[in-house]
């Protein structure tokens, strides 16, 4: 027992939890080298699509396919998460992604665009199971007290790579062409596979399948959905990352493309003024969590505040965004919209974790990811459906978006001010 909690890692500090839990320690790793590769990937995928079809419409078909295919997969990746080994699906996940990624290498001209949304749903359906599991494994092998420090530096990790990631594959894209980011990509996906192999996880499942198994997973997942229902403040709380990729986040992965392309273009086809893009939004969405946690720590009702101001620092930021007066503007901009985003994601996943319970965890985690990739696929088909079929030019969208993002944070501040708090649950033994 004494030795599965050192294991678990039962001081809060980041280095701490780094230097003495080495499931969380290979599981970090993972992240990291696989993170690298999937932004290498997203920047360059962008810039072939954009650079062979010319067309604002088919840039957004592919941030919806990148949203759908995780959707589509969440009834059975819940389930998975909670019938399964995590650990197993993490790895099976990185080689089935490993896999497909090599076939980007295939798409050569307009003629291939079709394979590379085909390439592109099944890598995100695979990761449909990865990133739920992931989720779900942290409190198997963190302490609860561990659980915030977790949380925020895996967020950390995610907006480190992305800027790392970003203004790299931005220069590789931008200098020496696209597909050699497919193959760094590949082979970060394997890397991550046998780091995450190297963790110590012998959880058994929390569901058993009982009769035909597509049936049973069925039936399962409408489990799951019956607790958020019974269940409305978690259900309210799951719903922040899909109301912020509604209205801020997926348009804004479509006008980035266009204004890379065609307002302030740096590098071949934009790839480096888009590289530099996602490479600030990475810095918000890393520094915004970690500073705020300073001041909220793990406690429920700060964490409730700060999620409704996140709201209106992602407004403000838009605002800064939308007369594109400059360049350095919207990157400044893109930083206080992404530090409001970051705010929002990681406050909200870290109220869920404490306060589900492990028994639903995969099939909660698995829905929030649904609802936030369907959100993300309407907000980004569209703003590709704005900027292709109507007169409304970038700014007017980026204002548009500000107002907007000021309407869940209002409705969230009348949820914490006279809605029902959910309690945290019974330790499960």
């Amino acid at each position: 027992m004494d030795s599965q909690r050192r294991q678990r890692g039962g001081r809060a500090g980041y280095l701490a939890l780094v230097r003495d839990n080495t499931n969380f320690r290979m599981l970090w790793f993972g992240q990291i080298v696989s993170l690298l590769g999937d932004w290498f990937n997203l920047i360059a995928s962008a810039s072939l699509i954009g650079a062979l079809t010319e067309s604002g419409l088919a840039v957004s078909g592919l941030f919806v396919v990148r949203a759908l295919a995780p959707f589509l997969v969440s009834p059975f990746a819940g389930v998975a998460a909670d019938r399964y080994s995590r650990k197993w699906i993490l790895i099976l996940a990185d080689i089935g992604r490993a896999v497909t990624v090599m076939g980007f290498l295939l798409v050569r001209d307009a003629q291939d665009v079709w394979l590379l949304f085909v390439l592109t749903g099944i890598q995100l359906a695979i990761s449909g199971f990865f990133f739920p599991a992931r989720t779900a494994i942290l409190p198997d092998i963190v302490a609860p007290e561990g659980l915030g420090a977790a949380n925020a530096l895996s967020s950390a990790t995610w907006s480190v790579m992305l800027a790392l990631g970003a203004a790299l594959g931005g220069i590789v894209a931008g200098g020496w062409g696209i597909y050699p980011a497919f193959v760094i990509d590949a082979l970060t996906f394997l890397m991550s596979a046998a780091l995450i192999g190297r963790v110590a996880y012998a959880a058994g499942a929390t569901v058993v399948a009982k009769g035909n198994v597509l049936i049973a997973a069925l039936r399962q997942y409408v489990d799951g959905l019956r607790y958020l229902i019974d269940h409305k403040d978690i259900l309210v709380t799951s719903l922040h990352k899909a109301a912020f990729s509604l209205v801020a986040g997926g348009p804004l992965q479509v006008l980035q493309v266009v204004l890379a392309e065609q307002v302030f273009v740096i590098g071949e086809g934009g790839g480096t003024s888009l590289g530099l893009m996602y490479a600030v939004a990475g810095v918000g969405t890393g520094l915004g969590p970690i500073v705020a946690r300073r001041f909220t720590g793990d406690r429920d009702r700060p964490l409730r505040v700060a999620l409704a101001l996140s709201y209106a620092i992602c407004a403000l930021g838009l605002a800064l965004m939308a007369p594109l007066s400059g360049f350095g503007l919207v990157l400044f901009g893109t930083l206080l919209r992404a530090v409001g985003g970051g705010i929002g994601w990681v406050f909200a996943t870290q109220l869920l974790l404490q306060l589900v319970p492990n028994r639903v965890r995969g099939r909660v985690f698995s829905t929030e990811f649904a609802l936030f990739t369907l959100m993300n696929a309407v907000g980004t088909a569209a703003g590709g459906w704005a900027l292709d079929s109507s007169q409304v030019g970038l700014s007017d969208m980026l204002w548009a978006m500000a107002a907007l993002t000021l309407v869940p944070g209002a409705l969230w501040t009348l949820w914490i001010t006279i809605g029902k708090r959910h309690n945290l649950p019974a330790p499960e033994i």
